[in-house]
């Protein structure tokens, strides 16, 4: 059984009430208190204190201190009035003072649920908002980032017929003076010279190499050439996509997405090109970039089934890391679960999930 705490103390004024109860030597932090309108309550075992109060009070506006070895509740009355006693007259009833228990803990769960609830509400509107600012931002970049691809496409063009107008005029002129030269005098026999190179027995030194050079040389010349220019391996777009990742394992990742690129123009709807061009733009650190071909991966990665569930979740991890270096954690969270889905056992994916969960609520806090 508890002991009842009587050596309590009040005060009132005509708006205010003031009751201080004292510890007894018990530690804040073992206080459990309970207030509404017209009961309180105060729990550290050993003790309890009660209080069915003679007249109710706006519980909302009051407050409660605990400090110096007391709890000080100063309650603002409902009505402005000094009442003759603080107590209400149901003491002693013990029927009437569980009803009256009974009724300000339902009304006290009524009113957290509904303050739950409109908690809830204001998250989700702000969510919603921030989604949608998110959402406009992200389509202005896009729109942005659109525009200047355009603007280079055009004047990649541009550049290109004029070197092309460049170089028929330089042909035609090296052949009128060609043939100026070579009026009157007997041609001579064309001939043939074909030399063969020793194979090399041994490695070029890494600091001598220009692997990465060669590597970039090659993908450009793929990307550049017409297609009737191309050998029979260049035009097969798996071929291709095998030799970007040969470039991508070499860090080389700028000759990779042009190779994947080239792949695409050839077989549009080949996915692991567009899922390997995002991990590309996600090593180079060009976000929106990653995000846009996982997406278009993901898009072609229809049904989801088993077969090819490791791939869409290679598709959702790139797109949500891409979000979350852009600050947009919580579409990175959506994209991490979605993982998570397809392999609930990951526990690397479990962690790194939860880092980002944690973000959110610091941010949200903050």
């Amino acid at each position: 059984m508890p002991l009842i705490v009587k050596d309590y103390s009040w005060e009132q004024t005509d708006k205010v009430l003031f009751i201080t109860v004292p510890l007894k030597g018990v530690k804040a932090s073992k206080v459990d208190i309970f207030s509404s309108e017209e009961y309180l309550k105060i729990s550290y075992p050993p003790y309890l204190f009660e209080c069915f109060l003679y007249a109710p009070v706006r519980d909302t506006d009051s407050v409660a201190q605990v400090g110096n070895g007391a709890v000080i509740f100063k309650l603002l009355k409902q009505d402005a009035d000094k009442w003759p006693q603080l107590q209400s007259d149901i003491i002693g009833d013990k029927e009437a003072m569980k009803m009256k228990r009974e009724e300000s803990f339902a009304k006290a769960e009524e009113r957290a649920k509904v303050e739950k609830k409109m908690k809830d509400e204001v998250k989700r509107e702000n969510e919603q908002y921030a989604l949608k600012e998110i959402m406009k931002a992200e389509e202005a970049e896009r729109a942005r980032v659109e525009e200047a691809k355009e603007s280079e496409r055009r004047k990649a063009t541009e550049e290109l017929e004029n070197w092309k107008e460049e170089q028929r005029q330089a042909a035609e002129l090296k052949a009128s003076i060609f043939e100026e030269n070579a009026e009157g005098a007997p041609r001579r026999q064309v001939g043939k010279i074909e030399v063969s190179f020793t194979e090399r027995a041994f490695p070029t030194p890494e600091r001598e190499s220009c692997r990465p050079l060669e590597d970039e040389a090659e993908a450009r010349r793929i990307v550049e050439l017409e297609d009737e220019n191309l050998t029979e391996e260049e035009r097969n777009p798996v071929w291709l996509r095998d030799k970007g990742n040969e470039f991508f394992k070499a860090g080389n990742f700028e000759a990779a997405v042009n190779v994947y690129t080239h792949a695409i123009r050839l077989s549009p709807n080949l996915y692991s090109c567009y899922s390997n061009r995002a991990a590309c733009h996600l090593k180079m650190r060009n976000f929106f970039k990653s995000i846009e071909d996982s997406s278009k991966a993901l898009e072609l990665l229809v049904p989801a089934v088993q077969q090819n569930a490791d791939s869409r979740l290679k598709c959702h991890v790139r797109r949500g890391t891409s979000f979350c270096e852009l600050e947009m954690y919580v579409e990175g969270l959506l994209d991490y679960e979605a993982a998570l889905k397809i392999d609930p056992n990951n526990e690397q994916l479990k962690a790194d999930a939860e880092n980002i969960r944690h973000i959110i609520q610091t941010e949200t806090v903050s």
